[in-house]
C-alpha cells in the first residue's frame, strides 16, 4: 500500500469496565501522589461520540487508501500518451478527487469512466476489488489481454463496457455471479470460444451486445437472452445462430 499524506491519530478504546487503561502501567510513574495506572479516564458521552467517529473516519479512509491502490493498478498497466491519468496521484487519501472517477458519500468509489481515452495496456484482476464499482467504462480504447474472472466480483456492478477494444480470450463464466448487471457491451473485440451460458440468469441484464467477435456455437434464447436482438450477435463468423432447445447441440462447431 502507498504512503499517504495524512497522518491518522488512533484513540484507545475502552475496556469492559468502559475506562481508558494507560498503556504503560508502572508503579514509579506518579503524578502527585498517585500511581499513574489508577488515574483512569471515566466515560463520558462526548468522548464516546468522539470515538466512534474516528474508528468510522480510519475504516472509511483505509477502505478509500485500499481502492486507490487498485486503481494504481490499472493505471500502471495502461499506456496513457494523453495523460488522461495524470490526476491518479497514489499518495492522496483516496482517489475520490481523481478525474474520471467517482466515489460516494463514504468516499467508496462506484464509477469509472475512461471511455475514448487513447489507452492501451491491460486489464488487472485487481479490479475485482472495487466492491462497490457500478460502472466500469473503457469502450474506444486499445485494451488488450484478457478479461480477468475477478470482475465476476464485481457484485454492484450495472455497467461493463469494454467494446470496440482489442480484448481476447473468452467471455468469463464468472460474468454470470453480476447479479446487479444491465448493460454488457463487449462488442468489436477478438473474443474466442461460447457465450457462457452462465450469463442466461442474470435477471437484470437487458442489453448484451457481443457483435464483431470470433465467437462460436449457438445463441442461447431462454432467460436474459429472450428478447436480445439478433444484431447484437453479427459478425462472428463461427456463432452459429440462436439454439434449437433438443435440436442444436451446445458445443457445435467450437
Amino acid at each position: 500500500m502507498f504512503l499517504r499524506r495524512q497522518s491518522l491519530i488512533i484513540f484507545p478504546l475502552y475496556t469492559q469496565s468502559h475506562q481508558i487503561t494507560p498503556l504503560i502501567q508502572n508503579p514509579r510513574n506518579r503524578i502527585g501522589s498517585k500511581p499513574v495506572e489508577s488515574m483512569a479516564l471515566s466515560s463520558s458521552p462526548a468522548l464516546t461520540l468522539t470515538l466512534t467517529l474516528t474508528l468510522a473516519v480510519t475504516v472509511c479512509l483505509v477502505g478509500g487508501n485500499s481502492e486507490g491502490d487498485t486503481l494504481y493498478t490499472l493505471r500502471r498497466s495502461l499506456s496513457d500518451p494523453d495523460n488522461v491519468l495524470e490526476s491518479w496521484d497514489p499518495t492522496l487519501v483516496n482517489p475520490c478527487t481523481w478525474f474520471h472517477v467517482t466515489c460516494n458519500q463514504d468516499n467508496r468509489v462506484t464509477r469509472v469512466d475512461l471511455g475514448n481515452s487513447n489507452l492501451s495496456g491491460h486489464l488487472v484482476p485487481e479490479l475485482g476489488k472495487l466492491e462497490y464499482l457500478q460502472y466500469l467504462e473503457l469502450y474506444k480504447n486499445n485494451i488488450q489481454g484478457t478479461i480477468p474472472v475477478e470482475l465476476g466480483n464485481l457484485r454492484s456492478l450495472i455497467s461493463l463496457d469494454l467494446y470496440y477494444n482489442n480484448i481476447s480470450g473468452i467471455i468469463p463464466a464468472s460474468l454470470g455471479k453480476l447479479k446487479s448487471l444491465v448493460f454488457l457491451r463487449l462488442n468489436d473485440n477478438q473474443f474466442t470460444g461460447q457465450i457462457p451460458r452462465e450469463l442466461v440468469g442474470i435477471s437484470s441484464l437487458k442489453v448484451i451486445d457481443i457483435s464483431s467477435n470470433n465467437l462460436c456455437g449457438t445463441i442461447p434464447t431462454t432467460g436474459s437472452f429472450e428478447h436480445i436482438p439478433l444484431n447484437n450477435f453479427e459478425n462472428n463468423p463461427r456463432l452459429e445462430g440462436p439454439e434449437l432447445l433438443g435440436l442444436a447441440s451446445y458445443d457445435s462447431n467450437c
